[in-house]
């Protein structure tokens, strides 16, 4: 900033400041929503991405990448209770077109349709809503094996009938042939609390220092012009 007189001065340092910080303040809030997602099935980690043109475009240089690391298993003696042990997606329909999800806590309704807790479709491998002719007597008629294939218990026949295949694709939408679904168990979040928050000291840290930056680059403008405003 140029004032008359012939005096300048460079303001640079209090814009870098505040990009700094922008850039630190969504940095924090990535690993905020780390740890609020700790406790949610299937919930997988985000990693932020740091530019190295962050410093020129701050925010606009972040982004993020899914950690699709398996997160630990946990029995839940539900049959209708599915996780992957393997990496991969299960497909809802949702208003807002196809879903990916690892959250597989599925559920029937009257009709025999599969639904997600949200109450959405669960699609088969052909990419049509999976759905029961007949409702199961109890859930542990229905055998899901690992390749993601549902048969029911026929009690007339004693045989188990083929209800249809789960589709399970990778990030890409590509299906996978094995996927090694697991009946009976939920996913775990793949977050660890303690590095998510030993993460965040750094962060705060660098956060703190620029703000002191910003705050003496303030303080040094406004005597510089209080000056010369007596002068």
């Amino acid at each position: 900033m140029k004032i008359k007189g012939g005096i300048q001065i460079n303001e640079n340092s209090l814009k870098t400041a505040i990009k700094a910080m922008q850039v630190q303040t969504a940095l924090m809030a990535n690993t905020s929503e780390n740890i609020n997602g700790f406790d949610k099935v299937g919930y997988q980690r985000k990693e932020s991405v740091v530019s190295s043109f962050t410093e020129y475009l701050g925010v606009d240089g972040l982004s993020s990448v899914v950690d699709d690391t398996v997160g630990r298993l946990i029995s839940s003696q539900n049959s209708l209770d599915l996780a992957l042990a393997t990496k991969g997606y299960f497909q809802i329909q949702t208003q807002n077109g196809i879903k990916l999800t690892r959250d597989g806590r599925f559920k029937l309704d009257a009709e025999g349709n599969l639904l997600d807790l949200e109450d959405n479709k669960v699609l088969s491998n052909t990419g049509m809503p999976i759905k029961f002719e007949k409702l199961p007597e109890k859930l542990s008629d229905i055998v899901v094996n690992t390749r993601g294939v549902i048969n029911i218990l026929n009690k007339e026949n004693n045989k188990m009938e083929k209800i249809g295949t789960l589709g399970i694709v990778d990030q890409n939408g590509v299906g996978i042939v094995n996927p090694q679904v697991q009946q009976g168990f939920n996913e775990a979040s793949n977050i660890s609390l303690q590095n998510e928050f030993m993460s965040l000291v750094p962060v705060r840290r660098a956060f703190e220092a620029n703000r002191q930056m910003f705050l003496i680059g303030n303080s040094l403008l406004q005597k510089t012009i209080s000056q010369l405003g007596q002068a």
